[in-house]
């Protein structure tokens, strides 16, 4: 497969240079070529957001919601094929890509709905025969950046509020999901999406960045990646006084006291930490455990790892499979080899696959560092796990707080009391107790507190405040 351009309802291979994508399941194989982008491109992707905004803003939301909904039915049709090819691509396990893929599926219904729905309220009027209401309007052209940990959900949460507010998009995709990105493009453009209101640029952030912060002709931005790179674009953003939002790093914590159902617990703090081999902005890198359980759960954690198969993104059985690239194969092992260096090693899983033959980092639980040390502090979005005792509920709950991210957090408890104190005192923008930390539903907002985010939320209702402006309207008919 080849990635390609959408601009302004025509299909073109940018000519900037181009990339060899290898499956990291077996780096052997080629999964697709990617054709990058350079200045023009943006530059004509912007003109095309903004010539088709005036007619796709006036179109009626009913008509909106439909188109929406006819992206949906396709997607729906096509869920194998496009998830195969971002397994292949970014090395996620496909009954994980399968699931992520109906979540699309999910939120282009949700938002199309929307087309039904109310978008203003009615307000009392101090003078008589006025009638004062309020409505949503959209922003204008709106620039999306997205990841490649999940090439197809984190796009749609972003474009479908965005198209059914009355925007136009131009999305420029993290360059490791570019072959995805040109399969999700595609089934936009066989729904029959007007020519210019999705426009999607393939190429290399720093190269296209600059161009699409700084001369693209843009009303707002939304972001998901890294934190020095979402406080750049929110610096760019503000010079330009236009609307922003960043979703960026977490360092999220799994709390477990003493009365935790291990049954329960484990599992989700396995699933949390090391799902997608780890390379999720919620996913769970803390595990903070009273000592009264801490060494029953450390070894169900043993127990449970040796039963985890780690295995090809295709292969149905694998609970998680390589990472995506080899520099985030070098990132993650650089931490590994601290880990090998300053902490001790409760438990480790058992490849099913030659180590070699792609970017597998076997999953890593460790313990035996202080609360300031990097493993604990620092995001390293791939699948280890460090483990800190604490005295009491009141010390785990400290613990959690200690990090300058606000992701994500959960607490495994019986006690009710402890759990709903939790909810109110962890700093961070998603809490759960006996949840893990990963994941959220599509109809809840979802951002983080602190440094990860720009405390706006996506998804939901939520989406919808960001993605469009409110108008006060007053008419007086005396």
């Amino acid at each position: 497969m080849e990635s390609r351009n959408w601009i302004g309802g025509e299909w073109t291979t940018p000519n900037a240079g181009q990339v060899v994508i290898k499956n990291p399941s077996n780096v052997s194989e080629e999964t697709g070529v990617i054709h990058l982008s350079d200045k023009a491109d943006v530059l004509q992707a912007g003109q095309a957001a903004k010539q088709a905004l005036g007619k796709w803003a006036s179109t009626i939301l009913p008509a909106r919601g439909e188109i929406l909904y006819k992206v949906a039915a396709l997607l729906e049709q096509q869920a194998d094929d496009v998830a195969r090819i971002a397994s292949l691509e970014m090395g996620k396990p496909i009954s994980e890509m399968k699931g992520e893929v109906m979540r699309g599926v999910n939120l282009l219904k949700y938002y199309a709905a929307e087309g039904v729905r109310a978008n203003g309220t009615v307000i009392p009027a101090s003078q008589d025969k006025v009638l004062q209401y309020t409505k949503r309007v959209p922003l204008g052209v709106v620039a999306i950046i997205t990841p490649w940990n999940f090439p197809v959900a984190i796009p749609i949460w972003k474009i479908a509020p965005a198209l059914i507010s009355g925007n136009t998009v131009i999305w420029k995709p993290a360059e490791v999901a570019s072959l995805t990105a040109t399969r999700v493009a595609q089934v936009f453009a066989d729904a029959g999406l007007p020519a210019g209101v999705l426009n999607l640029v393939v190429g290399k952030g720093r190269v296209l960045g600059d161009v699409l912060l700084k001369e693209v002709e843009i009303d707002a931005v939304s972001f998901t990646g890294s934190t020095g790179t979402g406080m750049g674009i929110a610096a760019a953003a503000a010079s330009r006084n236009i609307k922003y939002q960043t979703e960026m790093g977490g360092k999220n914590a799994a709390v477990v006291l003493n009365d935790a159902n291990l049954a329960i617990t484990v599992p989700a703090v396995l699933s949390g930490a090391f799902r997608s081999a780890g390379q999720k902005c919620t996913a769970t890198s803390r595990v903070i455990v009273e000592k009264g359980i801490y060494e029953a759960f450390s070894q169900a954690v043993r127990d449970e790892m040796a039963r985890m198969h780690i295995a090809s993104a295709l292969d149905p059985k694998s609970y998680l499979g390589p990472v995506a690239t080899a520099d985030q194969h070098e990132k993650v092992m650089s931490y590994v080899k601290m880990a090998q260096s300053d902490a001790q090693t409760i438990a480790q899983g058992q490849l099913q696959v030659e180590a070699a033959s792609g970017h597998y980092i076997t999953p890593l639980v460790v313990e035996g560092v202080s609360v300031d040390h990097p493993l604990v502090q620092e995001e390293i979005f791939g699948p280890m796990m460090t483990m800190l005792p604490a005295d009491n509920f009141d010390d785990a709950l400290a613990l959690c707080n200690k990090t300058v991210y606000g992701l994500s957090a959960a607490v495994f408890t019986g006690d009710i009391s402890k759990g709903m104190r939790f909810l109110d005192e962890a700093e961070a923008g998603m809490v759960r107790i006996n949840q893990e930390t990963a994941g959220v539903e599509y109809q809840a907002p979802f951002g983080g507190m602190k440094m990860s985010s720009s405390h706006s939320r996506e998804q939901g209702q939520a989406a919808l405040d960001f993605y469009s402006q409110t108008k006060t309207c007053a008419v007086y008919y005396g």
